[in-house]
């Protein structure tokens, strides 16, 4: 083969691409699904699957191009119709005219009904395209995009009835061929018991949902009661949520544009509610990790109190003079939780005094007699009754015993009372704070009746030394 041959076939190779291309351009694809133009929707999106996004495109065009020429007949209709009703007017009443006019125009206006239940299907398959259109089109795809949402507002724009409202009697027969045709108020009637039974059903699922985690959790050892509330309270929520999308695609809503939206709106939400976001995640730490449980006694978020309910935004605790107290979970979380309910046995930590010329033990011996005695106090692990520090007015005894923790404080205010009790009938004093002042009167004993007088006198009052006595100071400016 020469070198101009395998030139010559090169070029041709480069040139294919193009000359396709161009043929391309010439011959664009057919659409494929307007055969039918009744066609129900559900074959049609069969047929639409497999077809890729340039040929939707043709599709949808196609299905535009049926729609507007449907609603091209229904304006002429209209039109028509005005026109009857101009000519009936203008002849005389009770003429032939005008009866010919009026029947005439009795006659387009079913026509007219007719023709939109028939622009009501093509809308349905138009809708029907442009949905798989959009589900092949990437959010890169900016002119594709404007094309579905051109789609989209001429379907809106073109739906729906028009009324004369200067003609009544035409506008009533338009309304009611409207509401007696398969596809006006019949269908809008059937949609909207769709909706309603489906969020009825979708309610009771919820509860039998609600039921069936309530009962799988209580067989699950260690599951928290906040737990256990938050997900039967969230499956509740899920549940409705899919039934309220089911609904409204079975009214006909669509759901696409509706879930993008919220999408939106949730990622500005976010930054507008980054404190909510942290109660949120707080929220979460506090079900997995379990710091407290719904009746526990606790400290939390500088509130003291009984834990009532808990959300994934806040923990509400109730406190012991029965105010409901609402804290917010990131504060929860990120401070010091004491939990007095955590454990089953707690230790009573009390402290008693005696005086100095009290009997120690016999002290001892009469808080071992109280404590063993209680019911409610547990042998196993010991109790701790030891003298523990001589203070500036009395000999001071800790008292440590052990008890349920439902019981703490029934044995905390028993062994008060009762060691009150049994000091005063043994003769136990239990002392309260004393000092002893040391008062130096300048001018010695001859002082005394001024300082006694009520009048007053020159005598005054020093502190006293730290043994108890006076300064070598005092001492000289007495003498």
């Amino acid at each position: 083969m020469s070198r101009l041959t395998l030139c010559l076939l090169a070029c041709l190779l480069l040139l294919s691409p193009v000359v396709a291309s161009a043929a391309d351009a010439d011959n664009p694809p057919e659409p494929v699904t307007v055969a039918d133009p009744r066609i129900p929707v559900d074959e049609l999106q069969l047929l639409l699957k497999p077809l890729p996004k340039a040929q939707l495109v043709v599709e949808a065009n196609a299905w535009q191009d049926l729609v507007q020429a449907k609603s091209e007949e229904i304006a002429l209709a209209d039109i028509e119709i005005r026109r009857l009703n101009a000519e009936a007017k203008d002849a005389p009443e009770g003429t032939e005219p005008e009866a010919e006019a009026k029947e005439a125009k009795t006659g387009l206006l079913e026509d007219v009904t007719a023709l939109r239940e028939q622009r009501t299907l093509l809308l349905d398959d138009f809708s029907a395209v442009v949905a798989a259109l959009e589900a092949k089109t990437s959010p890169d795809d900016a002119d594709t995009q404007a094309k579905i949402r051109d789609y989209r507002l001429y379907a809106s724009a073109v739906r729906g009835i028009h009324l004369d409202v200067n003609d009544a009697g035409a506008s009533w027969l338009a309304i009611k061929g409207w509401l007696t045709s398969e596809e006006g108020g019949i269908r809008v009637g059937l949609n909207l018991l769709k909706f309603f039974g489906i969020l009825l059903v979708a309610w009771f699922v919820s509860g039998i949902f609600r039921g069936l985690i309530h009962r799988g959790l209580k067989r699950v050892r260690g599951t928290s009661a906040l737990l256990e509330h938050f997900l039967v309270g969230s499956a509740r929520w899920v549940v409705m949520a899919i039934g309220l999308i089911m609904a409204l695609a079975a009214l006909e809503v669509s759901i696409g544009p509706l879930l993008a939206a919220l999408g939106a709106a949730g990622f500005i939400l976010a930054f507008a509610l980054q404190d909510s976001l942290g109660n949120f995640a707080s929220g979460i730490m506090i079900l997995l990790f379990k710091p407290f449980d719904v009746g526990d006694v606790v400290d939390a978020g500088g509130v003291s109190g009984t834990v009532a309910s808990m959300n994934l935004v806040s923990t509400t605790i109730k406190t012991f003079d029965n105010k409901q107290m609402i804290v917010p979970n990131n504060k929860v979380w990120g401070d010091v939780i004491t939990n007095a309910s955590g454990a089953v046995e707690r230790r009573v930590d009390m402290e008693f005094g005696i005086g100095y010329d009290d009997d120690i033990d016999r002290a001892q011996a009469i808080l071992e007699q109280i404590v063993s005695a209680h019911p409610l106090v547990l042998e196993d692990p010991a109790p701790t009754i030891k003298l523990s520090a001589l203070a500036d007015s009395s000999v001071k005894f800790i008292v440590r015993p052990w008890t349920k923790t439902a019981d703490y404080w029934t044995v905390f205010w028993d062994i008060t009372r009762e060691v009150k009790r049994r000091f005063d009938a043994e003769g136990v004093g239990i002392p309260y704070p004393q000092r002893d002042v040391h008062l130096h009167i300048a001018g010695g004993e001859q002082a005394l009746p001024q300082l006694a007088a009520p009048s007053g006198g020159t005598g005054r009052q020093t502190p006293p030394t730290r043994d108890g006595g006076l300064d070598d100071g005092d001492a000289e400016r007495g003498a």
